[in-house]
């Protein structure tokens, strides 16, 4: 196995065709690895992915079966969660009127669910509002609020609620209980309980929780209390492939618990008893057993779509739906919909990239606002310009002189925070969220001088300093030992995702055996070291950048591959193939 030095470049590649430095596991990873394969039956690319993550050799067992009831912290760990179950099961047993009111997202959506199932399964019923992300926008609003308290006892806000002091003050009349993850700010708005890990005065070790983590916590804590009193609440580990849906599409580190609550709902969801997520793993075109990916670029997309640029509570709506036509009705308006998402992103996309190109792309931040830009799909578009630029990226549509935008940022770099101070000093209407992602309002007038301040903010965070990222490898491996048995015993360490990305591996001087264009600019190839059968790898995008053109026409020339394997399934067939990220001439 190549080893490298801190000066070194994993095999020698310096500037890929993508323009990335190739950087592998440190000599220390190297030995660590080989040691926890001598004493373990593991192969050695499993062993450096696990030491990549920081498992030991004597946590392997542990680490590659969690247990979620080992794993899961006792909700009553994060303040006000007594209260907030005490007031939500009050409301439960006095047969109350409960509100609830979600953010328009995937974490929304699937928060509302998760409470709507429940209280089903309890005999009670509650109003579900999801406010307009045009209209409205994120959050709770003062006439919503009121109006909710008008006629109920009980608003549960979740996945919002945690800066929003006035609007929680015009319920009048209601009690109100929050549950999100979002950052807090100085001061908490006035109400039964805020169930918060990102509030200021908790220690962050639950901070990676997305909302409906914490939705779900209650609800164990909920469960607990009726045991307490002889009395069966609903079943928990049924509902967890909600909770895994809501953490792997809100982008929430796959570590700890949420490893073990994404890992445990994959399995309930493989078991397809969830109407509404049966039907939209049907239009999607799933035809094998749910894994994160499904989750994030299939699932994801397609609930997210009704909040982006359709009717808001239609995510929840099917989530939470028990009847079959209601689901696939519901499921097949969403899949138009993201249809039509993408076409809107896609015009978004071009001009937001060549205008933040005329202002930049060196700078600490990147950002790019338009007229009209529809502001459900602003937040793609940043996640596209942070992808292509390693920068912290904001997008803003313009109407009617306001400015309603997104931004997502890179590792290391807090967003939240410097938009939330931002805001705090008057350049903006409004503004929060966590450190990968966050939103904004501003008016126009003060768009550039707010721009220029979040610049600086970020800026102090070394966010200028970063080029093209390194393309971190965890190993070299041979055509012959990509097998579906490596595979598996790979995923086994997963699932993978945002904090915990699937391993990748290099493939040493390759020679491409056939080449076939697909779809809109994606390349197919086989490949081989000639000492065994060729392998097949798959490089979408590959024409957007210098992959595509380089093994098209590769003359004979043999390169260096790098990417995530996979098993591919295809006409009932299942073959190895290659994710292909990145390459280098050899």
């Amino acid at each position: 196995m190549p080893r490298d030095t801190a000066d070194s470049c994993f095999l020698s590649v310096s500037a890929s065709l993508t323009g990335r430095r190739w950087v592998g596991p440190s000599l220390e990873e190297n030995r660590l690895a080989e040691a926890m394969a001598q004493t373990s039956s593991l192969p050695l690319a499993v062993c450096g992915t696990l030491v990549r993550r920081g498992v030991t050799a004597e946590e392997a067992a542990s680490f590659l079966s969690p247990a979620l009831r080992d794993l899961l912290p006792d909700p009553l760990t994060l303040k006000d969660m007594g209260p907030a179950a005490e007031r939500f099961l009050a409301a439960v047993k006095r047969r109350e009127r409960i509100a609830i009111f979600a953010d328009y997202d995937v974490d929304g959506g699937s928060s509302a669910a998760l409470l709507l199932v429940w209280l089903r399964a309890m005999g009670r019923e509650a109003t579900l509002y999801i406010p307009d992300r045009i209209d409205e926008g994120y959050g709770p609003n003062e006439p919503a609020m009121a109006e909710l308290a008008s006629r109920h006892d009980l608003i549960v806000c979740v996945d919002c609620g945690t800066l929003s002091h006035g609007p929680i003050a015009a319920a009048k009349g209601a009690d109100v209980i929050v549950l999100d993850h979002h950052l807090g700010g100085e001061t908490l708005p006035e109400c039964v309980a805020v169930v918060n890990p990102n509030r200021q005065d908790e220690d962050g070790g639950l901070g990676h929780l997305c909302a409906a983590g914490v939705v779900f916590l209650m609800l164990v804590e909920a469960n607990r209390r009726l045991r307490a009193e002889d009395v069966k609440g609903p079943d928990l580990m049924g509902l967890l492939d909600l909770v895994a849906l809501a953490t792997v599409a809100d982008v929430a580190p796959l570590i700890g618990v949420n490893r073990a609550l994404v890992r445990q709902g994959l399995k309930v969801m493989a078991r397809r008893q969830r109407a509404g997520l049966v039907a939209l793993s049907d239009v999607a075109r799933m035809d094998t057993a749910p894994n994160a990916y499904h989750l994030g670029f299939l699932l994801g997309p397609r609930v997210n779509a009704g909040g982006r640029i359709g009717q808001a509570d239609l995510g929840a709506r099917l989530l939470s739906t028990t009847d079959p036509h209601e689901a696939a009705a519901l499921a097949e308006k969403l899949d138009q919909l993201n249809t039509e998402r993408r076409e809107i992103e896609g015009r978004v996309r071009e001009e937001a990239l060549e205008q933040a190109a005329q202002r930049g792309l060196d700078g600490p931040l990147v950002w790019a606002a338009g007229e009209g830009w529809h502001p459900g799909v602003v937040g793609i578009v940043a996640s596209r310009l942070k992808e292509s630029t390693n920068r912290p990226a904001v997008v803003i549509g313009l109407e009617n002189g306001i400015g309603k935008g997104s931004g997502r940022s890179i590792s290391g770099v807090d967003l939240g925070a410097s938009i939330h101070r931002v805001a705090a000093e008057g350049l903006l209407l409004k503004g929060g969220g966590h450190k990968m992602a966050a939103g904004l309002t501003v008016e126009q007038d003060k768009l550039e001088p707010a721009m220029k301040r979040l610049a600086e903010l970020l800026d102090r965070q070394g966010a200028a300093e970063r080029g093209p990222s390194d393309l971190r490898l965890d190993g070299l491996l041979m055509t012959t030992a990509a097998t579906p048995d490596l595979i598996a015993q790979i995923e086994s360490a997963g699932p993978f995702g945002a904090g915990a990305p699937a391993p990748r591996f290099a493939f040493a001087e390759q020679r491409v055996s056939h080449v076939r264009r697909v779809g809109e600019g994606h390349l197919k190839i086989g490949f081989t070291d000639g000492m065994g059968p060729a392998l097949e790898a798959i490089c979408f995008g590959a024409f957007d950048g210098g992959i595509g053109p380089a093994l098209d026409g590769h003359g004979g020339k043999r390169f260096h591959l790098a990417g995530r394997l996979e098993i591919n399934h295809w006409g009932g067939r299942q073959r190895v193939q290659l994710r292909l990220e990145d390459a280098a001439p050899a």
